[in-house]
């Protein structure tokens, strides 16, 4: 059984504003259940789950220089971590991805340079080295590409020649290009690595379906297959379904952010 019977039973989720999302920033996303145009799993173990509408987030610089007060915060069944409602002072309404320790009536603002407040997204010259930021741009006005699950935030390390050095969640080291964008603080929602799927069940709301193991088929559809009972994998290294080495082997290949890599991720 799961350690959490109800969501309103765990204290995160009392921080939700009990109202419905707002209507114009919804969208019906099709399931495809990991198939591909032609109609063929490229992704396994995907399909089912129940319904549910996409929230539309502004993860870029939709408005900026213009302050916003947050009016809501809201669950989004689409990511680990809770999104925020922001209205601003031209009376639009935003999605944002939520900070920790942000509350309803607290204000924010996207600017080139604003007060280092949790919340406030500016860009990474102006932020102050030592800070934990979240919701990165790779490249500018691009919109925030990393750093956006659940709990999680980057730490800036130097500045240095128009690029700014940033250590991920991941532990690696990497230059991001300094006139881009990102938010100050950490991800909301840091205890959902604590939450407990609890059963098969809950799995399959989610829209993952079962998981075979390798060892547990027959010679023809795995390389672990085979053999009587539990037997070992009968290989030197594990493999993937179509024969390709699984662990302990460099899949990164040749990309043109290699450049900007200081240090690679420590393995665990």
């Amino acid at each position: 059984m799961s350690i959490f019977k109800k969501k309103n039973q765990f204290k995160p989720y009392r921080l939700l504003t009990k109202k419905k999302p707002e209507k114009r920033m919804l969208l019906a996303l099709k399931k495809r259940a990991g198939r591909s145009r032609n109609g063929r799993i490229t992704v396994r173990h995907q399909g089912g789950g129940v319904k549910k509408l996409y929230r539309i987030i502004d993860f870029g610089e939709e408005k900026l220089n213009l302050p916003a007060k947050v009016i809501a915060i809201e669950y989004d069944p689409y990511r680990t971590a809770f999104i925020s409602l922001l209205e601003y002072q031209d009376k639009s309404k935003r999605y944002q991805i939520l900070a920790h320790n942000l509350k309803v009536g607290d204000e924010v603002i996207c600017t080139d340079k604003a007060e280092i407040k949790i919340g406030n997204r500016m860009k990474l010259k102006n932020i102050p080295v030592g800070t934990a930021v979240y919701n990165i741009e790779l490249e500018p006005n691009r919109g925030g590409k990393l750093v956006r699950s659940a709990g999680s935030s980057a730490k800036i390390l130097a500045q240095e020649g128009g690029f700014t050095h940033l250590v991920f969640p991941s532990s690696e080291v990497r230059k991001i290009p300094c006139e881009c964008f990102a938010s100050i603080g950490q991800v909301s929602f840091p205890e959902h690595k604590f939450v407990s799927i609890g059963k098969a069940g809950s799995a399959r709301r989610k829209g993952r379906r079962p998981s075979v193991r390798g060892s547990a088929m027959n010679p023809c559809d795995h390389p672990h297959g085979g053999g009587e009972g539990r037997t070992s994998i009968g290989l030197k290294h594990p493999k993937t379904p179509w024969g390709k080495i699984a662990m302990g082997v460099k899949t990164r290949g040749k990309k043109w952010t290699q450049k900007y890599i200081i240090q690679r991720r420590k393995k665990k």
